[in-house]
């Protein structure tokens, strides 16, 4: 699985930002993870979008794991750098506000505010790279999977 996975990780790393297919999905679970976390106050509402992009793969990669099957926790680490670049490009938008919003402009931007709220705004794009440092991690974590643990 590895050297299938080299490909698409390079291609995601390379064209950070393209919004492609699973964007989408991400997208549906990021709205849902505000729902999920809506009664625990507004900063841990807006946190919930992203919370749930990194809880979801977090889960399927340890059910996975739990259950010794190790492609299938690659898989779910290959989605959770996958969501982790997604962040990475949502976080570093948080002062340009140039990606659309669901919800146009009657809705607030969610790192504008996480940020705003921690006095790290100034910090944006560090905060960006933070997070497509961390996805990177992960993918390396990813291919070197199958030389740690044998299946």
């Amino acid at each position: 699985p590895s050297a299938i996975m080299l490909p698409i990780m390079i291609w995601l790393i390379m064209n950070r930002g393209t919004c492609t297919w699973i964007d989408n999905a991400d997208l549906v679970i990021h709205e849902a993870g505000h729902l999920f976390f809506v009664l625990f106050g507004k900063f841990i509402y807006t946190l919930g979008g992203t919370l749930m992009q990194i809880l979801l793969p977090s889960l399927i990669i340890w059910y996975f794991w739990r259950n010794s099957y190790r492609t299938g926790a690659q898989v779910g680490l290959l989605w959770l750098g996958q969501n982790l670049i997604n962040i990475s490009v949502y976080a570093a938008d948080a002062r340009a506000h140039a990606l659309p919003l669901l919800g146009g402009n009657k809705v607030y931007h969610d790192w504008t505010y996480i940020l705003g709220t921690t006095n790290l705004l100034q910090y944006d794009i560090e905060v960006g790279y933070m997070f497509f440092g961390l996805a990177i991690l992960i993918f390396l974590m990813t291919l070197l999977l199958p030389l740690i643990f044998q299946e």
